[in-house]
């Protein structure tokens, strides 16, 4: 089967944002959207956290993968607490209106729930490691061991490796009258230990950080490892020489990682930057995770002192930090994970230039399927090397540690060639690599710019200017949804326009001035861009589905993003599906709409897809593609009020037909029921569809991609 075979089947918005109204037009009469429209965000995204506890629950996925979902969940539930769940105390606190979707629900009911059920799935989370992966990682020769079930010789090498490597670099520090409740840093593990003076009888507190830098967990033989805390824990004796260890228990801090820089400064944008991140270490605790044998005396002392919302305390079983079961799942035992692939390098000839194949037509990559070294990096690379390039102009918001596109724009500004890069030092999690690159790109003669202070880049955009031989001039470009990192292009799935269509390169030509040159151009050709045109364009073209199926004639609308939040589009896709319009959605995260209900959504379907890669593409497609105004868009933005109204985001609409018919054929088959996937209720339960009526697997979308591109799994 290929892809053609398959049957098209209030808060936090910014001024000048277009919104909804309470009551819309759907079918030429006035009508009432119902207040409890929308599913609460938050809620949503926990949804999509348990999706991936799901797929580490799978006994149909390789072990080591499963392991790596166990981590993807807890490094996931991290970045919630961190920005979303501290966000909304920071703004409950400062009686600030919380940013998300319209709900009747009270602000502190909302928190309360949300913390419940990050309780609970962090509760299944951790229950379900001990009791079910750990076992299965045993029988599978990979022991993850506490430190009573090792043996004697083990015990023996590991006090030597503490006493040279680990006992050097802790700091007990003793918490008394001359000595305050110390710092303890976000997602930093922690033993909590009472001891106790023989001589005095006065009992202390103590805490004992675990070194950050040295290993989750230590190998104590081949595929048996324990846990850091585990031996440190056996050691306290060496730390608090001739005193009594009452007790001790691990414990771990969450605090805020958003960032915020001041709209008005004045200042270097970079050095703001900079001080920000000095001054972010020091947030208020949002969560605190102890070990579930942790007394209620010392868990008080750390409520206490830490100042954290009791809330937001959560008991589990250890090991704490799952985040670092990584290093479990890079185990080289391929007999325990996905079947290697590679990806595919036909895209362009391996003989002659990049530009003479753009020339010609223009190449739509899908990756990982197709090989994002061989397809855009090649470009930047051989643009660099070109000696007919004249100017390189890219946007970077996340790229790799080693990265060849980095290198050859500084290759290219050293030969000489115009290099204009806009960096957003703001992209969350990666600002100090950011401003890493930055000043190295700077020190190589490359013109770096960092975008504006109130609105990321994020908009994935790259330009080459190139002198023909006839003496004219050439842009070509790549548009695409995905970072420029050739590591996660690996992992994630992202879709990339490669072209020298006039009107594309007159339109990156045309944003490169507003983000280089503060040009207020908001009219393109073939681009909607953030935060200007872009909600309206999307409003517009759904709107106008909506004026084809009144007139009689075919609509259709399917849209692939990572998330929906936004009010205005959720109620335009409510208005279209009153209409008669067939809406589909295939939503990674969060999505608040409600698909479904009788009055307000019945022609909308909701699908989600994981699995082995990271579903990151957009793609809006509208009418059916016999329809002589049908259109379908690629890029970077998501249906949030962060992408439309304070982010510079990109939409490229994809005009060859095949290549039309290629992305509106995958969402299709997302949303075909012979496919494996979750479907979303009105009522904001996902429910995964993954077997047949007779317990068989339905298609894996991915691994159904992998083969079909003509790189079936390499063998191991």
């Amino acid at each position: 089967m290929s892809l053609g075979e398959v049957g098209v089947s209030q808060g936090g918005v910014k001024e000048g944002a277009v919104v909804a109204p309470d009551r819309v037009a759907v079918d030429g009469t006035a009508g009432e959207l119902p207040p409890d429209r929308y599913i609460e965000r938050e809620g949503s995204w926990l949804r999509f956290n348990q999706r991936v506890l799901e797929l580490a629950q799978d006994d149909g996925i390789p072990l080591l993968e499963r392991v790596r979902f166990m981590a993807i969940f807890a490094s996931n539930l991290d970045e919630f607490f961190m920005v979303r769940v501290a966000g909304r105390m920071r703004r409950m606190a400062t009686g600030l209106p919380v940013e998300g979707v319209t709900t009747e629900m009270p602000a502190d009911q909302v928190l309360q729930n949300t913390l419940d059920t990050a309780h609970e799935l962090s509760l299944q989370h951790a229950e379900y490691f001990v009791n079910t992966i750990m076992p299965l990682l045993a029988s599978n020769g990979i022991e993850i061991l506490r430190w009573k079930e090792l043996s004697v010789e083990e015990q023996d090498d590991l006090h030597q490796l503490f006493r040279d490597r680990i006992y050097p670099v802790l700091t007990p520090l003793v918490v008394d009258p001359a000595h305050p409740f110390p710092y303890i840093s976000g997602l930093s593990l922690s033993l909590a230990v009472m001891i106790a003076d023989p001589e005095s009888g006065v009992t202390s507190f103590a805490r004992v950080k675990v070194p950050p830098l040295l290993p989750r967990f230590l190998t104590v033989g081949k595929y048996r490892f324990v846990p850091i805390e585990d031996v440190i824990a056996a050691h306290l004796d060496d730390l608090f020489t001739g005193l009594d260890i009452l007790e001790h228990h691990v414990f771990r801090v969450t605090r805020t990682r958003e960032l915020e820089v001041d709209e008005d400064v004045t200042e270097d944008l970079m050095q703001s930057l900079e001080r920000e991140l000095l001054r972010r270490r020091f947030e208020p605790a949002v969560r605190l995770e102890v070990e579930e044998s942790m007394s209620a005396e010392v868990l008080e002392k750390l409520v206490t002192e830490l100042e954290v919302d009791r809330r937001a305390v959560y008991h589990l079983p250890g090991p704490l930090d799952l985040t670092g079961l990584n290093a479990i799942a890079d185990l080289d035992l391929r007999a325990l994970k996905y079947p290697a692939f590679v990806p595919s390098e036909s895209a362009f000839p391996h003989e002659g230039s990049v530009f003479t194949t753009l020339d010609r037509r223009d190449v739509l990559v899908h990756h990982p399927y197709d090989s994002f070294t061989a397809t855009v990096e090649r470009l930047i690379v051989e643009a660099a090397a070109d000696p007919r390039v004249l100017a390189i102009k890219q946007t970077v918001y996340r790229t790799s540690d080693s990265s060849p596109i980095v290198d050859a724009l500084i290759d290219a500004a050293e030969a000489g060639k115009q290099v204009v890069v806009v960096v957003e030092l703001k992209a969350r999690f990666d600002e100090r690599a950011n401003i890493v690159w930055a000043r190295k790109l700077e020190e190589a003669g490359c013109h770096v710019v960092y975008g504006f202070v109130d609105l990321k880049t994020h908009c994935k955009v790259a330009l080459v200017v190139r002198e023909e031989p006839d003496g004219s001039l050439r842009r070509y470009c790549h548009v695409g949804t995905g970072n420029y990192n050739s590591s996660t292009a690996r992992l994630y799935e992202d879709y990339g326009l490669l072209t020298s269509d006039p009107q594309v390169g007159g339109d990156a030509t045309d944003l490169f001035n507003v983000l280089t040159g503060y040009s207020r151009k908001r009219d393109y050709q073939r681009f909607l861009v953030a935060p200007h045109s872009l909600r309206a364009g999307l409003l517009e073209r759904i709107e106008h589905q909506v004026a084809r199926q009144h007139e009689g004639r075919t609509a259709r609308i399917q849209l692939k993003c990572n998330a929906i939040v936004d009010e205005a589009i959720i109620d335009s896709l409510y208005r279209a599906s009153n209409a008669g319009v067939p809406v589909d959605l295939w939503v990674r995260g969060i999505c608040s709409l409600r698909p479904g209900l009788p009055g307000l959504s019945e022609n909308i379907r909701v699908r989600s897809v994981l699995g082995r890669f990271l579903e990151h593409s957009r793609i809006y497609a509208f009418g059916l593609p016999e329809d002589d105004d049908a259109e379908v868009w690629i890029g970077s933005a998501d249906l949030m009020h962060r992408n439309l109204d304070r982010r510079v985001e990109c939409l490229c609409r994809v005009k060859n037909p095949d290549q039309q018919q290629e992305l509106r054929a995958l969402i299709a088959m997302a949303m075909d029921e012979g496919t494996s996937s979750w479907w979303l209720a009105g009522d904001g339960t996902w429910t995964r569809h993954h077997r047949d009526a007779d317990g068989k697997p339905l298609r894996d979308l991915q691994q159904y991609l992998l083969q079909r591109r003509g790189h079936p799994p390499a063998e191991t």
